[in-house]
């Protein structure tokens, strides 16, 4: 793993040069969706896995999570950046890309060994509750690096 700063420009396409793929942990809120995607692109990496938000998820009557008047107005900026972050990568056709959105809660926590998949919508358990821990996140990010089931595509995991 490389920690670089996407302002790097032409430093970034040249340390990402060679690699399988790229996770991108970036705040959405200070970085353009093409500070990322084209860098990687001219490096050739043919894979990108993007560590999303839940704002940009459905709830059970189709709004999105952002919209909703419950949304925290301190996670706003973050959201709507992330969610044109989302579409930008909807309409990329050349990289093989992944948004991995977490449950509404983010927390932290112990390792469970399992979590619910989802695609477009707010994962919600029998309990009401929407959440995931730091750990099962981190695990199915691994997993869809190793094994990859959801390209060009948006996932959430959850319980």
């Amino acid at each position: 793993p490389v920690a670089l700063d996407v302002t790097q420009g032409e430093g970034l396409v040249q340390a990402l040069a060679g690699h399988d793929v790229v996770l991108s942990a970036a705040h959405f809120a200070s970085v353009a969706p093409q500070q990322i995607i084209e860098p990687v692109k001219r490096a050739g990496v043919k894979r990108l896995l993007v560590v999303g938000g839940a704002g940009s998820l459905l709830l059970p009557s189709g709004q999105r999570v952002i919209d909703s008047p419950d949304f925290p107005a301190e996670y706003q900026a973050e959201a709507s950046a992330g969610s044109v972050f989302l579409d930008t990568l909807r309409q990329e056709h050349e990289l093989d890309w992944t948004f991995l959105s977490p449950s509404a809660e983010f927390v932290e926590g112990e390792r469970s060994g399992g979590y619910k998949v989802g695609k477009d919508h707010l994962l919600i358990g029998a309990d009401g509750k929407s959440w995931i821990t730091f750990a099962d996140y981190a695990i199915a990010l691994l997993d869809e690096v190793e094994k990859p089931a959801h390209t060009k595509q948006r996932f959430t995991v959850g319980y």
